[in-house]
């Protein structure tokens, strides 16, 4: 039963796998690795039914009647890894790796606006696009990344648009710096436009 309860594991994990990196980047101070799995997220429904299907057959094993043997013994005890108890812990784990990108935002510190106590006449607003994001842990990636500027007053990113709107102040940071500070996390800026 092992290599079923491995395999659901890595299944749901990879499901999730483009929106836990940007969490496990900014605890590792690697910022630029975070969008390196964004590749992943048209496979995630795939990985979702892997896990559901490799899951769904090991409970059906698990859940299946021992037959008795001929000589009317009981059957042997299943030991802690062929246990109910150990594939509940890993069915839940596994459903909390796969719905990672529904509650990842609470990893990351409150995403509130910056406002700036100075002249809002001296801020210039920016909306950029913002290529390579595929769910909310993108977002506030890239919002923690650009908030550490001086001189940034606001920034609110959105992964369904590929934008950010970013309000700065033209004497204390510049676009060039704001640019290189979300590319710096891995996703690109697109400058075509």
């Amino acid at each position: 039963m092992k290599p079923p309860i491995l395999l659901s594991i890595f299944t749901a994990a990879s499901a999730s796998l483009c929106c836990i990196t940007p969490v496990l980047a900014i605890v590792a101070g690697t910022s630029s690795l975070a969008s390196s799995f964004s590749w992943l997220d048209p496979l995630r429904p795939y990985f979702i039914g892997a896990t559901f299907l490799v899951l769904g057959t090991t409970w059906y094993g698990v859940m299946k009647p021992q037959k008795k043997d001929d000589c009317g013994c009981e059957p042997e005890k299943r030991s802690f890894f062929k246990s109910k108890g150990f594939l509940s812990t890993i069915t839940i784990l596994s459903l909390l790796l796969t719905a990672f990108p529904s509650y990842s935002r609470f990893f990351f510190q409150k995403s509130e606006s910056i406002t700036a106590l100075q002249d809002q006449t001296k801020n210039k607003k920016i909306e950029l696009t913002v290529n390579g994001m595929t769910c909310s842990s993108c977002e506030l990636h890239i919002e923690s990344e650009v908030k550490k500027l001086p001189g940034v007053s606001f920034i609110k990113v959105s992964y369904e648009k590929k934008s950010a709107t970013i309000e700065y102040d033209e004497q204390k940071v510049d676009i060039e710096k704001i640019i290189a500070s979300i590319n710096s996390t891995g996703y690109k800026i697109d400058q075509s436009k």
